[in-house]
């Protein structure tokens, strides 16, 4: 597979993650949405000024969209993850942050520690 299936790929995946259409990935990228077809099918050979409007799009940082062959059920729902709250302020990925910290560390816990036993009685 060459780079710009591989590219085309993995946009497909952070769309699909993100629950978006082509159309919905088109209109926010200010694009055709049969140009986003030919990209995620890697018949297209995008300029940089166009892999940055689609970039933009999603909001994420520019070498997810070269994060190739990890196509496994963690790297979707970090995918997933990411894109829920990409668009959210500095400040209320803050919060979010805080929050998963505090839920691991309850999910590191020894299963005794939260009220049962470790064979779950």
């Amino acid at each position: 597979m060459n780079l710009p299936e591989r590219a085309g790929n993995r946009i497909r995946e952070l769309r699909t993650a993100k629950g978006w259409t082509q159309e919905q990935l088109a209109e926010a990228a200010s694009l055709h949405y049969s140009y986003i077809g030919g990209v995620e099918r890697g018949d297209r050979n995008i300029s940089l000024e166009t892999l940055e409007k689609i970039i933009a799009a999603f909001q994420v940082p520019a070498i997810e969209i070269f994060r190739f062959g990890d196509d496994t059920d963690h790297r979707k729902a970090l995918d997933e993850h990411m894109t829920l709250i990409c668009d959210r302020s500095t400040a209320e990925i803050a919060a979010l942050t805080k929050i998963n910290r505090e839920v691991i560390a309850v999910l590191d816990l020894p299963r005794t520690s939260i009220g049962g036993s470790e064979d779950g009685a």
